[in-house]
């Protein structure tokens, strides 16, 4: 069994102090336009982070007895040297992207990853909310175990992984060099992807690397200053509530569904998607029922002036045809 440091564990300290000076930085140099901080949405995402390092260690001992299974009944072996790690980390961080990506399009996958997307605001502590399902994440490298990496080393490359990510999560750092933005994942990436602007939403999965993005179509460049969070924000700072909204939403509406075809669209399609009737339903909810803020808008304001009367017809005088609007008329000779 290799031995492996744990990449996230040694690399507190960095956060920690990276965090204060981007918090410091804010008080010598304010920026109105960023989102900034708020000491109870950071005190969220912190907790957040905190809970995750504990579920994580329960979630570990069902998912490190099955990469073990795995891993014995392949024949495949890959040593842990210092040429075959920058290879395992590609091979890793591609398969990262996927299982991003499927996080972001399978709505009962979403219901642990929305945890990551929930603030509003964008800042290294965004890093830290993370949620406290993970469980739905390991078959995405059931590949990578059946190719001959040791259970152990798989956790170390997703622990680097996570580092790396780390620095991304804010506004502090403007776009860099050409060479950089085209080939690895930067904060100005990752902003587009914390976006909830219909052009940035579900785009730029990568990880370490922001190429997987480029060649299967999902990269986007940021143009416009991203708005931060969900498209329907929930308005919370009490951290059980952020892991569980997702699972609590699911649950409502599986109770409504009309048979198990449409609870299977409501696990595994997207975040959105709901069933035709439903969609019918609200349509006609809507057509029905007028719109408050319109109604309120024309009860409010004043009443519409008289239409203006029509200009009287002019009257022909004997042996002058009558010229009508826009055209001359020819006099007599």
């Amino acid at each position: 069994m290799p031995h492996l440091p744990d990449a996230v564990l040694w690399s507190i300290p960095a956060f920690v102090l990276l965090t204060a000076i981007e918090m410091v930085s804010y008080r010598l140099r304010p920026d109105e336009d960023a989102a900034g901080y708020g000491a109870k949405d950071a005190a969220t995402s912190v907790t957040m982070g905190i809970g995750s390092v504990f579920f994580d260690l329960l979630w570990k001992i069902p998912i490190v007895a099955i990469y073990t299974a795995l891993y014995e009944l392949t024949p495949l072996r890959v040593p842990v040297l210092w040429w075959t790690l920058p290879l395992m980390l590609l091979a890793q961080d591609f398969l990262y992207y996927w299982s991003h990506r499927g996080h972001h399009v399978v709505r009962v996958l979403w219901a642990c990853h929305v945890v990551h997307h929930s603030s509003e605001k964008f800042n290294l502590t965004t890093a830290l909310r993370q949620p406290w399902t993970s469980l739905t994440v390991w078959p995405f490298y059931v590949p990578l175990v059946l190719c001959g990496v040791h259970p152990a080393a798989v956790a170390f490359l997703s622990g680097v992984n996570l580092v790396y990510q780390f620095w991304v999560h804010t506004e502090r750092v403007g776009k860099l060099p050409r060479p950089i933005e085209c080939v690895f994942n930067t904060a100005s990436h990752h902003r587009v992807h914390h976006a909830s602007q219909g052009g940035y939403l579900d785009r730029n999965f990568g990880g370490i690397l922001i190429v997987w993005d480029r060649m299967f179509g999902s990269f986007v460049a940021e143009t416009e200053r991203p708005v931060y969070g969900l498209t329907k924000n929930i308005h919370t700072y009490n951290p059980l509530r952020v892991a569980t909204h997702e699972y609590a939403a699911i649950g409502r509406d599986l109770a409504a569904a009309a048979d198990w075809r449409e609870r299977a669209g409501l696990l595994f399609r997207g975040p959105g998607w709901q069933p035709q009737r439903r969609r019918a339903a609200h349509v006609a909810d809507g057509a029905a029922r007028p719109d408050p803020v319109a109604t309120r808008a024309a009860d409010a304001a004043p009443p519409a002036p008289p239409p203006p009367a029509a200009d009287p017809q002019p009257v022909a005088e004997p042996g002058r045809p009558v010229a009508e609007p826009g055209r001359r008329v020819k006099r007599a000779a």
